[in-house]
C-alpha cells in the first residue's frame, strides 16, 4: 500500500491467489485499480521464490493469499542524504549507519524502526551487507518508501562527509564506557550500529565522535541489534525520555 501511494508507476501487478484474500489485500486491490494497476487471480508462487530455503542472510520465504510485484528502490547521494543537517544544529535530527549488517530481517526491522521514529535516513555499507531484496522490503512493512537511504562502499569516508555536512557520529559497542545517557541530544547524530556478530569495525569507531552503550539492569549483558537499534534512535529522537544511569 505504502509503494501505491507513493510510487504507484513502479507497482507491476497485485496477485491474489484466492477468492477471499485478507481485508488488508482486499484494500490493496482496490486501490491498485484506482492507480491503473492489474489485479490478477489465480496462480502458484512468484518466479524465483519456488520452495523455502535458509541461507547465512536468514532467507526465507512468507507465501500468502496475496502479493505485488514492486520495482526496487533506487539509492539516494549523501549530498541528499544529508541535505539540510546544517539547519538542524541544534538537535531533532537523527541518521542511521549499518556497517556491515547481514540479516535480512535485522535490516528490515531497521527501515520500519527508522520510519517510525521519523529518522532521516539510512546508510548501507555496499560489500558484507544484506540486500535490499523482497524479505527485507516484506520485514519493513512499508519503512523502505518513506526512509531514504544510501549505498557507500566506504563507511570511514562516508563518516568523515556526515561531519562535513554538520553530523556528529555516535558509535554503538556494548563494550563502550560511556552510557547513552550522557549522550547529548542538542546535536544532530549518524548512529552507527554494527555487524551482528563482529560488531563496529576498528576504523569505524576511530571515526566517530564518540561510542556509547545501553545501560542494562539484569543478567543478560547484551541485546539484539535491532532492538538496541529501536531504543537508540526512540532516546536520540526524542521520542522517550533519556535513559537514567543504573
Amino acid at each position: 500500500m505504502a509503494a501505491l501511494k507513493r510510487r504507484p508507476q513502479d507497482v507491476i501487478e497485485v496477485r491474489l491467489r484466492t477468492n477471499r484474500p485478507s481485508p488488508v489485500w482486499t484494500d490493496v486491490a482496490d486501490f491498485a485499480r484506482q492507480c491503473g494497476v492489474p489485479v490478477r487471480r489465480g496462480g502458484g508462487r512468484a518466479p524465483g521464490r519456488g520452495g523455502s530455503r535458509r541461507n547465512n542472510n536468514r532467507e526465507t520465504e512468507r507465501v500468502g493469499s496475496a502479493e505485488a510485484t514492486v520495482k526496487p528502490l533506487d539509492g539516494v547521494s549523501l549530498e541528499s542524504l544529508f541535505s539540510g543537517a546544517e539547519s538542524r544544529a541544534s538537535g531533532n535530527g537523527v541518521w542511521l549507519a549499518l556497517d556491515c549488517l547481514q540479516d535480512l530481517h535485522n535490516v528490515g526491522a531497521f527501515f520500519r524502526t527508522a520510519s517510525f521514529f521519523g529518522i532521516q535516513g539510512i546508510i548501507i555499507t555496499r560489500d558484507k551487507s544484506a540486500p535490499l531484496n523482497h524479505t527485507v522490503y516484506d520485514i519493513a512493512a512499508g519503512g523502505l518508501e518513506s526512509v531514504p537511504f544510501s549505498v557507500q562502499t566506504n563507511l570511514s569516508r562516508t563518516l568523515s562527509k556526515a561531519k562535513e555536512s554538520g553530523v556528529w557520529v555516535l558509535g554503538t559497542s556494548e563494550h563502550a564506557s560511556d552510557s547513552l545517557a550522557t549522550v547529548s541530544r542538542d546535536r544532530p547524530w549518524l548512529v552507527v550500529v554494527g555487524n551482528e556478530e563482529k560488531g563496529l569495525r576498528r576504523l569505524t569507531i576511530e571515526n566517530c565522535d564518540c561510542v556509547c552503550s545501553i545501560p542494562g539492569f539484569g543478567e543478560v549483558t547484551s541485546l539484539n541489534v535491532s532492538v538496541a537499534t529501536g531504543i537508540l534512535l526512540s532516546t536520540l529522537s526524542g521520542a522517550t525520555p533519556s535513559i537514567a544511569e543504573g
